[in-house]
C-alpha cells in the first residue's frame, strides 16, 4: 500500500495514457490494414511509419530543449489535442469518401511532429512523478501497458471494424483521448524543475548541451548507437512481417501474430517487475538483445504457419521489457533531471533515426529485390527449399539475413569496454 501511495500520481497518469494509447493504436492498425488491402504494397504501408518517424528524428534534438524550458503538462495537453484534431480529420475524410494515401502520410507526419515534442516531456514527467527507488518498477509497468495495448489492439480493432467500420474505431480513439485529456488537465500535478540559466540560454545552446553530455559519457553514447543498430534491423522486420503474413494467409493470422507480440511483452514486463537488481545492467541489455536477434528472424525465415510465427515473435519480444527497464534505469540514474529533456531528445534522434530508414528500405527490398528474386528461381533451387515459393518467400529470405545481421551486431557491441563499464 505504501508503494501505491508513493506512485499514486504516476499510476493515474499511466492508466489514462494507456487507455488513450489503445485508441490511437487501434486507429493506426485499422488504417494500415486498409492501406495494404487497397495497394497490396509493403512499401506504401511501411511509408506510414516513415512519415511518423521522419519529423520525430529530424526535430527531436530541438524538442528536448523546448521540453526542458516549457511546462511539461502544457506540452502534453497541447500535443494530445493536435493529435486528436488529426484523427478527426481522418474521420471526416473517411465519411466523405475522399480519404487517399497521401492524406494518411500527411496526417502521420503531423502526428509524428507532435510526438517529437511530447515524448521527452512525457519521459521527464514520469521521472518527476516517480521516486528513484521505483524507476525499474515503473519502467516495467510502462512496458506492461504497452504489451496490453499490443494484445488488445488487433483483436478490438478487427472486431469493431467488422461490426461498425473504421469510423467506429476512430470514434473510440477520440473517446479515449477525451478521458486522458481531462484526467491530466484536472487531476495530475507535475512538479516543476528549477532551471539554471533558463532565461539566458537559447534554444540552440540548450540542444547543444544534450550533445555535450553524451560526448562526455561515452558508455551511454555507445549504448544509444547499439540500440540504433537494433532498431534498424527491427524496422526491416516490422516492414516485412505484415507483407509475408498477409501474402500467405489473412488478416486474422496477422492479428494473432501481432497479439503474440503483446503477450510476450506482457510476460516480459512481469519478469522485469520482479527481476532483482542485476550486477551489470549493461550485460543484461546485451544478453536480452542477443537472444531476441538470434531467434525471431531465423524462425520466421525458415517456417510457415501461425504457430511457428507466433513462437518466433514471442522469442523476439519476451526479454525486451527486461532490456528496456534496465536501459531506462541507466538513463534516469545518470542524467540530471534538469537536463533529461535535452539528453532524451538527442538520444531519440540518434537511436530512432534508423527506424524510418529501416521501414523504407525493408518495404523497398521486399517489393523490388527479394520478392522478384524468389519469383524468378526454380522450385528445385536451394533458396526455394529454404524459404518457400510464391509471394512472401522474398520476405522470408530477408528475415534470414536480418537474423545474421542482428546476431553479429549484438556480439560486436557487447565487446565495447565503455558499454561494459556502465555497470
Amino acid at each position: 500500500m505504501h508503494t501505491i501511495k508513493e506512485l499514486r500520481a504516476f499510476i493515474i497518469l499511466w492508466l489514462t495514457q494507456t487507455f488513450s494509447a489503445l485508441g490511437s493504436s487501434m486507429t493506426s492498425f485499422a488504417l494500415s490494414i486498409w492501406l495494404y488491402q487497397d495497394s497490396g504494397s509493403a512499401l506504401q504501408t511501411a511509408l506510414l511509419t516513415v512519415c511518423s518517424y521522419a519529423p520525430y528524428v529530424i526535430m527531436s534534438i530541438f524538442a528536448g530543449a523546448i521540453s526542458d524550458k516549457w511546462n511539461k503538462k502544457s506540452i502534453m495537453l497541447i500535443c494530445d489535442s493536435f493529435a486528436a484534431l488529426c484523427t478527426i480529420t481522418a474521420l471526416v475524410l473517411l465519411r466523405t469518401g475522399t480519404l487517399a494515401v497521401w492524406h494518411l502520410y500527411v496526417l502521420n507526419a503531423l502526428n509524428g511532429l507532435m510526438n517529437t515534442v511530447q515524448s521527452p516531456a512525457s519521459d521527464v514527467a514520469a521521472t518527476l512523478l516517480t521516486p528513484e527507488k521505483h524507476y525499474q518498477k515503473t519502467s516495467a509497468m510502462r512496458y506492461f501497458s504497452n504489451s496490453v495495448v499490443s494484445i488488445l489492439t488487433p483483436v478490438l480493432a478487427a472486431a469493431i471494424v467488422s461490426l461498425a467500420g473504421i469510423e467506429a474505431v476512430i470514434a473510440f480513439d477520440l473517446l479515449t483521448f477525451a478521458a486522458a485529456f481531462l484526467v491530466l488537465l484536472l487531476f495530475i500535478r507535475i512538479p516543476p524543475i528549477e532551471q539554471k540559466n533558463k532565461a539566458s540560454e537559447t534554444l540552440l545552446q540548450s540542444a547543444r548541451s544534450g550533445l555535450s553530455y553524451l560526448r562526455q559519457n561515452k558508455g551511454i553514447l555507445w549504448l544509444i548507437l547499439f540500440l540504433s543498430s537494433i532498431n534498424l534491423i527491427s524496422s526491416f522486420n516490422n516492414a516485412a512481417l505484415p507483407a509475408m503474413v498477409l501474402s500467405k494467409t489473412d488478416e486474422t493470422t496477422l492479428g494473432i501474430v501481432s497479439s503474440c507480440t503483446g503477450i510476450a511483452t506482457l510476460i516480459g514486463s512481469v519478469i522485469a517487475t520482479f527481476f532483482p537488481k542485476p550486477q551489470s545492467r549493461s550485460r543484461v541489455i546485451c544478453n536480452c538483445l542477443l537472444f531476441s536477434m538470434g531467434t525471431e528472424n531465423f524462425i520466421l525465415a525458415l517456417s510457415t504457419g501461425v504457430l511457428p510465427w507466433s513462437i518466433a515473435v514471442v522469442c523476439g519480444w519476451i526479454l525486451i521489457p527486461l532490456m528496456g527497464a534496465n536501459y531506462d534505469v541507466l538513463f534516469r540514474s545518470n542524467v540530471p533531471k534538469e537536463m533529461q529533456g535535452r539528453v532524451y531528445s538527442v538520444r531519440n534522434t540518434l537511436q530512432f533515426f534508423t527506424i524510418p530508414l529501416g521501414y523504407f528500405l525493408g518495404g523497398l527490398l521486399v517489393d523490388k529485390v527479394f520478392e522478384p528474386l524468389m519469383a524468378r528461381i526454380s522450385a528445385e533451387h536451394p533458396l526455394t527449399i529454404l524459404f518457400g515459393s510464391g509471394k512472401g518467400s522474398g520476405a522470408a529470405m530477408l528475415f534470414f539475413l536480418l537474423g545474421i545481421a542482428g546476431t553479429l551486431s549484438c556480439l560486436l557491441f557487447r565487446r565495447i569496454r565503455a558499454i561494459r563499464e556502465l555497470g
